[in-house]
Order: C-alpha cells, then structure tokens, then sequence
C-alpha cells in the first residue's frame, strides 16, 4: 500500500470502529446475513469511513484477506485431512474409549485440557486446535455430553500456550523489547499457565456448557460407522501419527529460539532443512501423507476410497476458510487506517503504573485491531522505552512481559480470525461466540493480569 497521512483524530476513529463492530453484528445477529458477506461489506465501508484512499481500499483488503488465508487454508485443510482419516479409521473412536477408561468419564475434559496444554507447548493455537479437534468430538460423542465441555479446556489451553509462554512469537518479541530472560519468562509460564488454565479454560467451560448444552451434530470429521470398523489401528499408530506435526513444529520451533540465543548457525543447511520440515503447514502435510499410508493403503483401502474420503472432508471446512479469512480482513483494515496506533499513543502519556499501563494499551490494540500476536509485539515496542529505562527487577521485567500478553489476549471478538475459527469448527453461532469465547479471552486476560501484579509486587 501507497503511504497516505490518516487526517483524522483519536475520537472520530474510535468511533467509526466501535460503529463498524455494532454493524457487523448487528447484520449478522438481527438480520441473518451470512458472516462472510457481512464482514467483506463492513470491512469495505469502514476503509471508506476512515478515508483510506479509493485506489488502496482493494489492496487493502485483498491484503488482510490474503495474510490470514496463508496462515490459516493450508493448516485447516490439512487438519481436516488428517482429522478425517483418523475418524474413518475408527482411530479417534478408539482414543476417546482408552481416555475415558484412564481417566473416567467425569474428568475427560480435565484430560483433554492437560493434553492440550503440553501440545501447546511447541504448536501454535490454530493447528493445535484443529488437530485435537477430532479426538474431542469422539470423546463428546462417545459421553453425550456437551460440546463446550470437552471443546472450550482444550482451545483456551491452546490459547494459554500460544499468548503467554515462549518459543511462541508474542511472547519471545515481548521478551526481546524488553530485554527481559528467556530462561526466566520460559519457566514463569510454564508454571503460571496450569492455574491460568483452570481457571479461565477448564472452570469456565463446565459454566459455559451448562448454558449452551448443545452436542455434537454434522462436524468436520463426520462419524465412522462403527460397526463397519472391523480392525481399528492400534493406539501406538494413531498416536505416533499426532505427534508427527508436533515433534517436527517443536523442533523448528525450538530451533529459532535457539538461534535467537546464539546456539544454533541460522545459515547451515541442516537449520534450514529442520525449519522447512517443521513449517506448519509441511508438518500437517507430511502428517497427512504418513496416514493416508498407515491407515489407508496399509489397511488395503483402494485409492479411490482414501480420495474420496479426503476429498470429503474439505467441503465442510470452506466457510471456516472464508469467514477466517474475512475476519483477517476486517482487521486489517482497522490496522491500515491507524485506529491501533491512534488508542495507543493516546493511552501512552496517561502516566499509569508501567504495570497497568502496558497491559492498558495491549487491550486498546487488541480490541481495535483484533490479533493478540500483533497487540503484543505494538505494545512491547511502545511501552519497551518505559519499562527499560526504569529500575525494576530481572523477575518485575517478568511480570511486565505477562501483563503485556494478558493485554493482547483480551475478549477476542468479531475483528480477530481465531474468534470465527474457534466459532465456526466448534459449530457456534455469533451470539454464542461471544458469550462462551469472548468471555474466555476476557477471563484469560484478566486472571493472567491479576497473576503479573502479584508477581511484580512480591519482587518490588
């Protein structure tokens, strides 16, 4: 995009964005009009509002359309790939059965939650949900109970992994911003994230469910015929083919933080080769080709029944691609016209406890903007200065780096693509969204902030 000076202020801009959110749901909630037509056309008239050139409009929002597809199609397809074989080979049936009998059927949400928490450690949020998914819906069938119960633990546990504990991106900007230690913010939050987690995710979502006790219906996996699964595969193999994605993620992951710390040489070609492998994306598909072996032709399916049966499982997932993709949209235009940059620099000068204040403006950027990773890494680098050049502790630059990532995670809504990713794969409507997920995302951030004030007074 062409560089243009937005002319106008701080109040018409907050304006126009909290008008835009009233719209969109407002279209989508009253008047039942689908949510990617809604969001495409709010998204054009807010580039209009904030006077965003004519001739960047389109660019504009072929370019938050396109960013957030290239992060989210290729995952959600080949989640759904590999979601689908397993399902078809009876193989989350028999994961569900073996999760239940282990824990017992009170405390399989609780399992699914602590699972989800150690696969968050080295995946990010939207992989990590979709490749649970499956083994989430079997249990919730297997039990019927409802979906929210076994679904929202694990997704608030990916969440929980994703804002607050590094390799992942916000958090290893924040820690570098602030020159905060990796070593220091890695084993804080690894120990913060369980409470964070039962708190926000798993307590929570016994509430949510018992308000929206709806179950499992048509999902993205369908449902094998179990009397038809004559030889189910063996729980070693379905697991193995879980952790295929995560041992190559993790070790790319762990790689770049290596290399951040000077251990690893980014440009030999082992690190690069490492890197590709463990790339999202090249991850699920090598996951993807390993089942379509071990529980397709290996099991003697013919090739044309392993194509129809992938071929099967993306017709379902191509609204939650487009109305993903529209939600990125819809940010991206309220990041290109300086709505973001306006509440912040706005928020900057209030002269707030440094505690309080980056935890401030991480919330004004992730309301106007909606990505928790972006609201993390603006708001590091806004308030960094701040927190540097004050005479605070190794453990208070600590808590400053969870106040910052409890900012950046609050009540995701309409304008962040996880809020319709999490809504769409787990078959809820907008309201609904928002009164289970919103909700999470705003209890998450606010016991994570309660957590990094009690860490920064107790080393005052």
């Amino acid at each position: 995009m062409d560089e243009w000076t937005q002319t106008l202020t701080t109040g018409p801009l907050l304006m126009i964005a909290a008008a835009a959110v009233a719209l969109l749901l407002l279209l989508i909630i009253r008047f039942r009009v689908h949510a990617f037509v809604a969001l495409t056309m709010i998204s054009l008239a807010t580039a209009f509002a904030t006077r965003i050139p004519p001739d960047q409009i389109v660019p504009v929002l072929l370019s938050g359309f396109g960013d957030t597809l290239s992060k989210v199609a290729l995952l959600v397809g080949f989640g759904a790939m590999l979601g689908k074989l397993v399902e078809q080979s009876g193989g989350a049936q028999m994961l569900a059965d073996r999760m239940v009998a282990l824990f017992g059927e009170r405390r399989a949400p609780f399992a699914l939650g602590l699972a989800s928490l150690f696969m968050g450690f080295p995946i990010f949020f939207d992989a990590g949900l979709v490749v649970m998914l499956p083994i989430i819906f079997a249990v919730a069938r297997r039990l019927d109970g409802p979906l929210l119960l076994y679904g929202l633990p694990a997704a608030a546990a990916f969440s929980v992994m994703h804002v607050f504990v590094p390799p992942h991106p916000g958090p290893v900007s924040a820690i570098d911003f602030y020159n905060a230690s990796p070593g220091l913010v890695l084993a804080t939050g690894v120990v913060l994230a369980f409470p964070m987690w039962l708190i926000s995710g798993y307590l929570w979502a016994r509430i949510a469910a018992g308000r929206h006790p709806f179950r499992v219906a048509a999902d993205l996996f369908g449902e094998a015929d179990r009397e038809a699964i004559e030889n189910p595969p063996s729980l070693r193999t379905v697991l193995g083919l879980l952790l295929i994605p995560l041992v190559l993620i993790f070790a790319n992951t762990a790689l770049d933080f290596g290399a951040n710390l000077g251990w690893f040489d980014e440009n030999a070609t082992w690190f690069k080769l490492v890197q590709l492998f463990g790339n999202t994306p090249v991850a699920l598909l090598i996951s993807v080709l390993a089942a379509t072996y071990m529980l397709g032709w290996r099991r003697g399916r013919r090739p044309a029944d392993i194509e129809r049966i992938l071929d099967s499982s993306l017709p379902s997932i191509c609204s939650v691609v487009l109305i993903t993709g529209a939600g990125g949209m819809f940010g991206g235009v309220l990041k290109a016209s300086g709505i973001g940059d306006a509440l912040s620099h706005s928020l900057d000068d209030i002269g707030l406890p440094v505690i309080v204040a980056v935890y401030v403006v991480a919330v004004a950027l992730r309301l106007a903007q909606g990505s928790a990773t972006v609201a993390l890494v603006t708001a590091s680098g806004l308030m960094a200065p701040a927190v540097i050049s004050g005479d605070y502790s190794a453990m208070q630059v600590v808590a400053v780096v969870f106040a910052s990532a409890a900012g950046s995670v609050f009540a995701g809504h309409v304008n962040d693509s996880g809020f319709w990713l999490v809504g769409r794969l787990m078959g809820m409507d907008v309201a609904t969204t928002l009164k289970t997920w919103t909700v999470q995302q705003a209890l998450e951030s606010l016991v994570g902030f309660a957590m990094a004030c009690g860490l920064f007074l107790l080393f005052y």
